[in-house]
């Protein structure tokens, strides 16, 4: 009872000043003044001085009122709305920056409404926004998806014609570790996050196709607002995982004997004959660790830290986002298509390569089968088969 006749109060109050507030200035005629009381004199509004704020909605009369309000001079357009003509309006169109009181380190566009005209890769020559949107909607939209699905189809259509790439020989029972835990810990980190920026990316750039239509407007926006802010944070997680990732497999993916008869024979995926001899890592493998780990992985991070706002020194302007934005865009989907041919053959793929990472070990066999050059080395004592603590699992033995 305390609280609601307390919101009473409040709307009554409220609405009682607001009606002094809207009651016209004008003294009324002076009344007759009873003997001996004073009357207290009226306050004095006080001088309008600098910048004065207005509501455009509670300007009255509007200026369109007049009757001749269409057939009004620049000159007489100038008069009772002043910046409202053609001239400043053609000014504002071709890009040109008007004044702002605001600090041009804090808002360096704030007096620009339209941006010059630019000609970006696969636009026309209009203004860069426009440029931005063509450049968007025109080429990397349905292009980039058509790759991307593309890439997926390729996938499937392998896997239904190939199936599981197998071992031949028998499991001998004698395993090497291939992966420390740190490795692991690096690997799937990267991959975790990879994995959400990779979902929420592809969501909030073609789910409006797919998506917005089965599940409507307000859970559609629900979700890409979580996904969007997931992927803000999954973002330098992804860039610091990525490093560790990079100098710790770095040298292993150095070029080595192999490499090239390997890349020449298609790893063997496409002959269907016996994989090719390989080191650690294969030539497939140092191709995704070259060009998506670290090529395409400096054009993510650095684009994805300038959309971000996350480059001190940098002047973030409009121009500065959509390039950001096109190149951050175009290389995301070519780290995609790379990176789904990696997860393919790590899962479901190959047979072993999932338990590799997951458990570290693999068999004698399948290290001999797939990487014969890495497996003599071990066998050779060149390369340690245990590089960890031996922590046996049950029933296994690992290879001293």
């Amino acid at each position: 009872m305390f609280r609601a006749r307390t919101a009473i109060f409040l709307i009554a109050s409220s609405l009682a000043g607001f009606a002094v507030a809207q009651a016209p200035a004008k003294q009324p005629a002076a009344a007759p003044q009873a003997a001996g009381v004073a009357v207290p004199a009226q306050a004095t509004a006080p001088a309008a001085g600098g910048i004065q704020g207005q509501n455009i909605f509670e300007v009255k009369p509007e200026a369109s009122a007049d009757p001749n309000y269409a057939k009004q001079s620049n000159g007489e357009r100038a008069k009772v709305q002043p910046g409202n003509n053609a001239p400043m309006w053609r000014q504002v169109g071709e890009g040109v920056t008007g004044y702002s009181s605001l600090p041009k380190s804090e808002a360096p566009e704030a007096g620009n409404l339209i941006q010059p005209f630019v000609q970006y890769p696969g636009s026309r020559l209009t203004n860069a926004g426009e440029a931005w949107r063509q450049v968007r909607n025109n080429w990397i939209i349905p292009y980039g998806g058509s790759l991307f699905l593309i890439v997926l189809l390729a996938i499937a259509i392998f896997y239904y014609s190939k199936g599981t790439i197998k071992t031949h020989g028998a499991d001998t029972g004698r395993k090497i570790e291939r992966f420390t835990p740190f490795e692991r810990a690096a690997h799937w980190s990267n991959a975790i996050a990879f994995s959400i920026l990779a979902i929420s990316g592809l969501v909030m750039a073609f789910g409006k196709f797919f998506l917005l239509p089965v599940l409507g407007g307000a859970i559609f926006g629900w979700l890409t607002w979580v996904l969007k802010t997931m992927h803000n944070f999954a973002g330098p997680l992804f860039a610091v995982s990525l490093v560790i990732v990079f100098f710790t497999f770095l040298r292993d993916n150095w070029p080595q004997k192999g490499d090239l008869h390997w890349l020449a024979k298609g790893g063997g995926l496409i002959t269907g004959g016996e994989e090719p001899p390989s080191n650690r890592f294969n030539a497939g493998e140092k191709l995704i660790f070259w060009g998506g780990v670290f090529f395409l992985g400096i054009v993510v991070v650095s684009s994805g830290f300038v959309l971000d706002k996350l480059l001190p020194g940098l002047i973030y302007e409009r121009s500065t986002m959509q390039i950001a934005h096109m190149v951050h865009a175009v290389a995301t989907v070519l780290m995609m298509c790379m990176f789904l041919g990696h997860i393919y053959l790590g899962t479901i793929g190959m047979q072993g390569a999932y338990k590799a990472m997951r458990t570290g070990y693999v068999d004698e066999t399948w290290a001999r089968e797939h990487h014969e050059y890495w497996y003599d080395d071990v066998k050779a004592g060149t390369i340690p088969a245990q590089r960890t603590k031996p922590v046996d699992p049950p029933g296994q033995t690992v290879q001293a």
